[in-house]
């Protein structure tokens, strides 16, 4: 709340003025996603990947997701509610979602102890992405795949297509892989699809 003072003919007359306050949703519930991996209009692909490698980062249980739903449509409520979170954090709107807001202003996301991200070769990946549609039984099935759990994850995001003014993404990422090999994954860029500058994913 802000008050604006008004000196009007001597006398003093305070006029209250309700500031437009952001709203801060805490997870649970979370995003109303699986994966930090889409393909909206008008905003493009948001495949973060090298030359060599894709990176998928999962914020929910990949178990819980419906084998036959294209991650490419990212948005999946109210059924996406029902696969348990992988990752804790907030998001700040300034028009809040029931107020029809178009999105959240930043999203600050922290890993809960084992955040599944897969990585599958970048020419295979972009193969199966052309029509526009992967499903977790496609993805499941590329013969690249590789699954790790980051120990630790952490993703700073103020999308494009919400009401950031300046859009950015950064995420860092370690961890393991199922056959026992560490990796690192980083993400820097102006907003989460078309500007991303820099992508990094190591294995060793």
């Amino acid at each position: 709340m802000r008050k604006h003072l008004f000196i009007v003919a001597g006398g003093v007359v305070l006029v209250a003025a309700w500031a437009l306050a952001n709203v801060r949703l805490e997870f649970p519930p979370g995003p109303p996603y699986y994966a930090q991996f889409s393909n909206l209009d008008p905003y493009g692909e948001e495949i973060y990947h090298t030359e060599e490698w894709a990176a998928i980062p999962f914020y929910r249980d990949p178990s819980c997701v419906p084998g036959a739903f294209n991650l490419l449509d990212f948005f999946d409520a109210p059924r996406v509610f029902q696969c348990a979170l992988k990752v804790g954090g907030f998001e700040i709107w300034a028009v809040p979602p029931w107020e029809g807001g178009p999105g959240p202003i930043q999203a600050r996301i922290q890993g809960l102890g084992a955040v599944p991200i897969y990585f599958v070769s970048w020419p295979e990946l972009r193969a199966a992405v052309v029509d526009r549609v992967l499903t977790m039984d496609e993805l499941r099935a590329l013969p690249s795949l590789k699954i790790g759990y980051a120990t630790f994850y952490s993703s700073n995001l103020h999308p494009s297509g919400g009401s950031a003014n300046v859009p950015h993404i950064q995420i860092v990422a370690t961890g393991v892989l199922q056959d026992g090999k560490q990796f690192q994954f980083q993400v820097a860029g102006g907003d989460q699809s078309a500007l991303v500058k820099h992508v990094r994913i190591v294995f060793w």
